[in-house]
This record gives C-alpha cells, structure tokens and sequence, in this order.
C-alpha cells in the first residue's frame, strides 16, 4: 500500500529526543528557545513561539493583537475547523467567505461583500501548501484598517514573490502535527510582526507570567515541551530537502496524470505540496477514492464538509466554490519517501480510473 502520509522520522530525531530525556529538563528549557531562534530564519528573522499546537498558535495569536468578542473576522470555510475555532473560542464571529477554485484559497474578491462595521481582521489560509493572493488581501486590510493573521499550517517554506509566508501579517501560525511538511510530534509555532506582540504571545502561552508566580495577565498553558521543540530542530536540517522533492514529485504529477484537474500555482508563487490535490469533476469522488484504495494507493479528502456547514456553525450561506470543492477534492500522496516506481504507480491507477469513468 501506497500511504497517504508519513512522517519521516530518522535516528537524529530519536537521538534529540534522548539527549534531552537525559538531560532531565523536560520543558521549559533549552531545546524550545533555539527551536524558535531557528524557525526565524525562514519568517526572515520575525521573533517566534513555540506552542502545544497550531490551534494554540492561532488563538493565542488573534488574542495578543487585540481581537476581543464581538469583534468579525473573515475566514474561509474550505479549511480545517481550526481556522474558524480559533476566532469563536474568543467570543469573536468567524465571516466565511468563498474560495478561487483554482487555488481553494479564499478570493480576495469576495471579502469586500463580507465587510461589516464589526469587521476587524482577515485570517488568510495557505491551503495545501499554495500562498494565498496575499498582496490584494493586505491591500484589502490597508484600506479598511484591519489586521491580516496567516494560517500558514500546511505551508512551512512557501513563497509568495521570492517572500516567505508567515512574513506578511501581524502573526502567522505553523503546525508541526505528524502529517505536516515537517513534524515537532505535536506542536506549533507562532512568528509574529514585533518583539511586543511575541512577549504578549509568550505571556498567554504560560498562564500569563514571565517571572514564576508573577502573572501579569490571565493566559493559558500551551506550552511546547523540550522533547517536542527538539525533535523540530532535528526536522528543520531536513526540511528544504524535503520541500524540493514535494515540489520534484509534484512536477512528476504534473506532467503525466490525465483526466482529473491538477494544482495550481499562480505564477510568483512557490507551493509546496504539503498535499497535491486533485479534482475529479464528473466522477463520484468517494468511489474514485475507494477504487484507488483497492488498486492499492491510500488518498484522503480534504475537506468534506465545509466549515460553516459544521455541526459547530449549521449556517446557511452561498458559497457555491467550496461546496463544490468538498465534492471533487481529493489528495493524493506527495510525501518525500515515495520512490520513483512509487509515483508510477500512482500515476498508472488515477489514470486507469479517470478513463474508466470511475
């Protein structure tokens, strides 16, 4: 069987672990603030932190820059719940709007209808690894005065115009959970626009204090653990690698699937395939996929369901390009281990089923 994902996972990482487990400082130690100091050099030296999760990220994120209750703020819906969690767990009203369907990233044409007077930010997601069209939105956000958060978990090492991602708005949150580019076990990071804002991120981080039992504000334990930030620093040696040969076996993709949409990526833009995601419009997507797990390739769905149609939210809007995208998506590997006859592979049973009419 073909997997999905897989996290790569060698004896550097096993090492990085046992150095610290020998060590005996489990946490709030060394292995964090040099985790932080590294990441930096790919959000070109914004200061980071490092958190228990993305989720953390985004919500301790959009708390630091002042997004209070009742305060609006636009997301997409064709996403990970997380996106939207993040902004209702503050008390604040997520906005969803619609996607390009050529990017699945939120269209930047569809924020202004969204505009309210409680309007306050723009949490702009990076999906699949693709940058959002993030010069319009910040031109959006400049003329309305508002702030613009990235979501930039699936997308370590992006670039949008030689830039990387994670560098345009006033905070950025990257995910380091097992099935990401680059994996920490569980956790993390936040790279933020000032020096102040990063301590108010690291105050809400650990209960509110800097100095132990000085807690100058009420904030959370969402700390990341000493074994979790060393494991990281052991995936960023790996990462640029890693990313070339995403992007290597993507282009392999590219150039020889038949019968089903391909990704796209604007020009100016760097993807990095944290998923390379297909669209089998005409087909019955759920049994392209069950015939694709019985040729012997696992693929997953992302995301069946949008966000505002959630249990959660039970909305009832028009966003006919995410709805759409919920019916057709469907991604299939692009991890770094996959070998040559890997990709053939793949290849020679998406094809069979897109002609087949599957």
């Amino acid at each position: 069987m073909i997997v999905a994902t897989k996290p790569m996972i060698g004896d550097e990482e096993i090492e990085a672990v046992t150095k610290v487990l020998r060590s005996g400082i489990l946490s709030q130690g060394p292995e964090v603030a040099a985790f932080e100091n590294e990441f930096s050099s790919y959000v070109n030296g914004f200061p980071c932190v490092a958190v228990n999760s993305a989720t953390s990220g985004l919500h301790i994120a959009l708390l630091a820059a002042g997004i209070k209750p009742a305060d609006e703020v636009i997301v997409p819906s064709f996403t990970f719940a997380a996106t939207a969690n993040s902004v209702a767990l503050i008390g604040a009203k997520p906005v969803f709007v619609d996607i390009d369907p050529k990017t699945f990233n939120i269209d930047p044409q569809k924020i202004h209808a969204a505009l309210t007077p409680k309007t306050r930010a723009i949490q702009v997601v990076h999906l699949f690894g693709l940058p959002a069209e993030i010069n319009t939105i910040l031109d959006i956000a400049k003329t309305y005065n508002l702030l613009v958060f990235e979501d930039a978990a699936q997308a370590h090492l992006a670039k949008f115009q030689d830039q990387y991602v994670g560098t345009f708005g006033t905070a950025s949150t990257f995910s380091f959970y097992p099935s990401k580019n680059m994996t920490s076990g569980e956790g993390g990071i936040i790279s933020c626009s000032t020096l102040a804002l990063a301590r108010e991120c690291k105050l809400l981080r650990n209960q509110g204090m800097e100095k132990r039992y000085e807690n100058e504000i009420v904030g959370f334990n969402c700390r990341m653990t000493d074994i979790h930030a060393s494991i990281g620093r052991a995936q960023l040696k790996k990462i640029e690698k890693w990313t070339q040969q995403r992007i290597e076996n993507a282009h392999f993709y590219h150039q020889h699937l038949r019968g089903v949409i391909k990704p796209y990526a604007p020009l100016g833009s760097t993807h990095v395939y944290h998923q390379y995601t297909i669209r089998v419009p005409g087909h019955n997507r759920d049994h392209f996929a069950k015939e694709m797990l019985k040729n012997g390739v696992e693929c997953n769905v992302f995301y069946p369901k949008p966000v505002h149609r959630l249990p959660a939210y039970q909305l009832n809007l028009d966003l006919p390009e995410t709805e759409a995208a919920c019916k057709e998506v469907l991604s299939i590997p692009v991890h770094p281990s996959l070998s040559q006859l890997d990709l053939e592979k793949v290849v020679e049973v998406v094809n069979k089923l897109s002609n087949s009419g599957a």
